[in-house]
């Protein structure tokens, strides 16, 4: 039996295993490759197993993506596939994040069979949520609600709000639209009151550094726009030394005229302090332009901003 071309490695959840089929399909209509051409290989991971306890206790981004990073390097697939949202802003070395599929909508979605909108929600309602972001936004915007950390996959997540565990939950409009379920959002949430996480509604690939073979393969599904926005946004991350563990928010964007803006806020978790900004460059400049964005937030909010009151 003939050994396939490529390796997709993924984690195995419903979101996950969508996006890797993604790829492989775009992969193999770009090149015109025959069924079986290219492998999905699910791996488990740490934050899959880890139910019971917020990331941000337990190892933050990295717990999505290591042993996917160890196949990686050890050579048992070709390439992984992710939610750029979930990637640390350190890769291991060796390895590279620098091809991405054409972003999502980038908008979170408020999902409630209480109430149609967030602004509607009745006060002491209960919203669960396990990013850190999201729960600060909420804590911002509704400060009379109760937020609670509430982890798992889409599904699970929806299963139990249905079972009234929560009153509501929040997700990524992106991962539902990949799974064909955008219809279970009861309000998309406008972007500018509520910003995305960094990365938020693109899949990125990651490599083995180096390695043109597959580089080559992955040019034909490589969207250039995407990647300047993520390397502005990444930066932005960087420069805060951002993980799950701190509540940050940023998007880059592309205008027709071919003008790049940032727009990045750092949230103390209760939602009470807030510092917002924003950059407008060239696409060439889009590294240095979230790296100033970075760290002038940084500035404004201080040694102490990320520690917990």
């Amino acid at each position: 039996m003939q050994s396939p071309l490529l390796r997709i490695g993924t984690r195995g959840s419903p979101l996950a295993l969508a996006q890797a089929h993604e790829v492989r399909d775009r992969l193999t209509a770009a090149h015109g490759l025959a069924d079986g051409a290219i492998d999905i290989v699910v791996i488990s991971t740490s934050g899959d197993r880890i139910l019971d306890r917020p990331l941000s206790e337990v190892g933050g981004k990295g717990l999505f993506t290591k042993e996917i990073e160890e196949a990686l390097i050890a050579g048992s697939i070709d390439l992984a596939v992710h939610s750029s949202k979930d990637m640390p802003t350190e890769l291991p070395d060796g390895l590279v994040l620098d091809h991405f599929l054409p972003r999502e909508d980038v908008r979170d979605v408020f999902i409630s069979p209480r109430a149609e909108r967030l602004a509607d929600l009745p006060a002491g309602a209960i919203v669960g949520t396990a990013s850190l972001r999201r729960q600060a936004l909420l804590r911002r915007l509704r400060p009379d609600l109760e937020v609670v950390t509430y982890r798992g996959n889409v599904q699970s997540r929806l299963r139990k709000l249905g079972e009234g565990v929560v009153d509501a939950t929040l997700l990524a409009l992106a991962g539902l639209n990949r799974l064909g379920m955008a219809e279970v959002a009861t309000e998309i949430l406008d972007a500018e009151s509520f910003p995305p996480a960094v990365g938020q509604g693109a899949i990125g690939i990651e490599t083995r550094a180096g390695d043109t073979r597959v580089g080559d393969v992955l040019a034909a599904i490589h969207h250039g726009e995407t990647a300047v926005c993520l390397a502005a946004e990444r930066a932005f991350l960087a420069a805060l030394d951002g993980s799950c563990r701190t509540p940050i928010a940023g998007l880059a964007q592309v205008d027709a005229a071919g003008t790049l803006s940032i727009r990045g806020m750092i949230l103390k978790v209760d939602g009470a302090t807030v510092h917002e900004d924003r950059l407008t460059g060239g696409t060439a400049d889009a590294v240095r332009l979230g790296d100033e964005l970075g760290r002038r937030l940084k500035s404004r909010g201080g040694a102490d901003f990320f520690v917990a009151p």
